[in-house]
Order: C-alpha cells, then structure tokens, then sequence
C-alpha cells in the first residue's frame, strides 16, 4: 500500500485513544509487568512513545523540510524514558502523550505538505538517506507496534490461567 498522509494521520490521532483505552483504570501490577529481562513494561513503552513526541518525529521532519539530507538527525534515545518517567504516574504519562500527540498532528498539518514534500530527503545517522514519506510511514508502523506489544505484555499476565488454550492463543507465543 502507497503511503497517504490523510490515513496516516488518522491511524496516529487514534494511538493515544487506543493506548488510554488498553490501559486506563488497570492496577500498578499489569503496567509494571514486562516480559523479561531488557523488556519494557506498558509504562515504560508509553514514556518511550513520549520521548518520540518530544525529539523524533516532527523534529526530523522539520529537519527534512528545512535542511534536507545536508543535517544528519540526531541518534534517537530508545531508552530516554526511563529517567524521563522517573516519578511520574500512568495517568500523568497518558495525559501528556495525547497532549503532545495533538500538538504534533497541529504541526504536521500546519505543514501543508504536498505529495511533492514525501520525496525529501534527510540524513539517518543509522539508516543513511530516508525520505519524509519514509519517516512519516515509520511513525505510523511504530505506533502499531508498540499498541501490539502493549496488548502483548497485558495478555502475558494470565499466560498461567490460560490453561489448554495456551496453544491457541498465539499472542502468548510472541515475543
């Protein structure tokens, strides 16, 4: 499937609902769980959605727009939320994903990008040469993973009680 902008957007307005709505009113016990060592917990992947609010997707593509591939974007921190939720509770983490989901989404409208504008290209510091089209594509798959892995990790929680179905409920087999 070509990307569109018009469906990209509606799938990343929708993650925060779909995030709040998966988690919201759950006890401490089935945010904090993980899936083992080096795994990250709900919470964690929330704070982890919200450091790419902050420093990943409308800071590169403002880079793309404005500088082009001349600028190589700054390394991502994939681990950043774990000083930066130090202290923080779920409800306070979800408030401030969808406020800077929003936030995000006004500028990226605000850009007025024109099909035109996905062929620019910026510099990964990793990947090498991407196009905006690319960048705005990942954010979206990015997304979905991690409502994938939230989902994951909340259903792991009753892996044990599952009893026979265990073979059948093939979410409990992934990792």
């Amino acid at each position: 499937m070509k990307f569109e902008l018009n469906t990209a957007i509606s799938v990343l307005k929708n993650t925060p609902v779909v995030v709040k709505a998966l988690l919201k009113d759950l006890p401490e016990e089935w945010i904090s769980q993980n899936e083992g060592p080096e795994t990250w917990s709900p919470f964690d992947v929330v704070g982890h959605l919200i450091h790419g609010e902050k420093t990943d997707w409308i800071v590169r593509t403002r880079l793309i727009l404005e500088q082009g591939p001349e600028i190589t974007f700054e390394p991502f921190d994939r681990f950043a939320q774990f000083k930066n939720s130090e202290g923080k509770n779920l409800q306070t983490l979800l408030t401030e994903f969808e406020v800077l989901r929003k936030k995000n989404l006004e500028i990226l409208n605000s850009l007025k990008l024109a099909d035109s504008d996905l062929n620019r290209k910026g510099m990964h510091p990793e990947l090498g040469e991407v196009t905006l089209a690319q960048l705005l594509s990942a954010w979206v798959v990015h997304d979905l993973g991690h409502i994938v892995q939230i989902s994951r990790v909340l259903a792991k929680q009753y892996v044990d009680e599952v009893g026979p179905w265990t073979e059948y409920l093939t979410i409990l087999n992934d990792s």
